[in-house]
Parts: C-alpha cells; sequence; structure tokens
C-alpha cells in the first residue's frame, strides 16, 4: 500500500470510532489528534496497533487539521472524519493508486441520517478533498468550513465512498448546530448582520435545502435536515449580530 498517514480528529467521538478505526487496520499510521475527549475515545484508539493518539487544542478545524498533518510520519495525509467508515472498495482504490504530489483527491460521502443513505438536501453528490500531499498543500485557515487548498494543484475524484454517520440523533443536530453557529460567528466578525438577515438566510436555507435540493423526496427526514439548515442559517447570523454588537459597543 502507498505510505499514507490518516488523521483523524476526535472529542467524545467513541460511537463510531472502533468501525472507522476497523476500516483502517490496511494502512502503518493512524493519527488520531484528540481535542479533549471524556468518554473511552482514547482508550478504544489503544487497542489498534497502527493507531498512535496525539491530545491538543481544538484551534478552529482547519489549523487542528493542520496540527495533526504536521505530527504525521508520512507525506501523504488521508484525512478521515470520527464518523467516517472506509469502505473495502475505496481502500483497493487508494492501494492501487499511483499518488502524484500535484494531485488532490476527491472522495465521496455517502451520508446516512436515521439508518437511511440522504440522497437530498444538498448530501448528494458530497464530495469532499481528502488526500493530499501535506509538502504540497494544505488545510485552509478557516474556523469551520475548511478545505483543502486546491490551488496550483490538479484534482481528481476517486469512484469509491466512505460512509458517513453526522448525525444520529436530534442531540447531534442541536450540538453541531451550536458549535458551528458560534464557529462562523467568530470567522466572520465584523460581517454586516442582523435578526432580518438571520430571518432571511433562514427563510432561503430551508426553501434550498427542501425545494431546490428536494429534500422533500427524502419524506421524514428530509423535512428534518431542512429544518436543521434552516436554524443554523439563522443563530449564524443571529449570533454574528451579536459579537458585532458587543465589539462596537
Amino acid at each position: 500500500m502507498n505510505q499514507i498517514s490518516v488523521t483523524i480528529l476526535t472529542k467524545n467521538s467513541r460511537k463510531y470510532l472502533t468501525e472507522v478505526l476497523e476500516s483502517l487496520r490496511h494502512f502503518d499510521e493512524v493519527l488520531l489528534y484528540d481535542t479533549g475527549s471524556q468518554d473511552d475515545t482514547l482508550t478504544i484508539a489503544k487497542s489498534f496497533p497502527n493507531v498512535t493518539a496525539h491530545q491538543g487544542p481544538f484551534i478552529g478545524f482547519g489549523p487542528t487539521h493542520n496540527a495533526a498533518s504536521a505530527l504525521a510520519r508520512n507525506d501523504w495525509i488521508l484525512s478521515i472524519d470520527s464518523d467516517e467508515v472506509v469502505t473495502p472498495e475505496l481502500n483497493e482504490e487508494i492501494e492501487k493508486l499511483s499518488l502524484d504530489r500535484n494531485t488532490v483527491y476527491a472522495i465521496w460521502r455517502q451520508n446516512y441520517y436515521n439508518g437511511k443513505w440522504i440522497r437530498w438536501c444538498g448530501w448528494y453528490p458530497d464530495f469532499q478533498y481528502k488526500l493530499y500531499h501535506r509538502g504540497k498543500t494544505r488545510y485552509s485557515d478557516a474556523q469551520v468550513h475548511e478545505a483543502i487548498i486546491t490551488q496550483g494543484c490538479q484534482t481528481i475524484q476517486l469512484a469509491s465512498p466512505v460512509r458517513h454517520y453526522p448525525y444520529a440523533s436530534t442531540n447531534d443536530f442541536l450540538a453541531k448546530m451550536q458549535h458551528y453557529s458560534t464557529l462562523y460567528a467568530q470567522q466572520a466578525k465584523g460581517k454586516s448582520s442582523s435578526l432580518s438577515k438571520a430571518i432571511t438566510h433562514a427563510t432561503f436555507a430551508f426553501f434550498k435545502s427542501y425545494i431546490l435540493k428536494r429534500g422533500f423526496m427524502g419524506g421524514r427526514e428530509g423535512f428534518i435536515i431542512s429544518i436543521y439548515n434552516a436554524n443554523t442559517a439563522f443563530y449564524k447570523y443571529l449570533k454574528l449580530a451579536e459579537i458585532n454588537q458587543t465589539t462596537n459597543r
């Protein structure tokens, strides 16, 4: 297999971690970067001989990804989330790649909610850049909605997916909405916002997800995801308005 280090950011990630790490047994290094787990995430990690765990602060998604990749043994980095399971097909495809350091490789995610593969609400197709050479590029410094910088690189989409389980319960929706909306507001500090803008963005987010992205075809799950998208947009801009008000006082 190509000399690739897998990096995973974790915090209280026990729910899927065993399945995630089982899917990565063929890689010689899986580097887990933990930002303060209170559950048995680190205990699970210790049970896999190819996994090394490091602990450090969360400094925003982009910078934290870069901190993890800097600790890896190999220059090729496969960035996997703690709720993403690499399929056997993807393992085989990566093993056969002739890696080019000037290329960033995108992998598509089969996103699941409530036991269903969601192909609406903008969740499909969902290509994410995940495999890159750290000597050529890195993650952006964005606090949220981070991405591997592809400027000056060729990009290739791989055929095989990871299985992604982003939300297991209503609590997961609420926790991520709270976390992501706060990070967005901090990152966008100074950008114009108001209650009316929050309402406008929330309304359009629901319309885009439920109508334009065909969330209505997803039944109950499509409706819930569309409401979540609307609420996240609402609180992103409401929190931004509050931060701006505090700064201007």
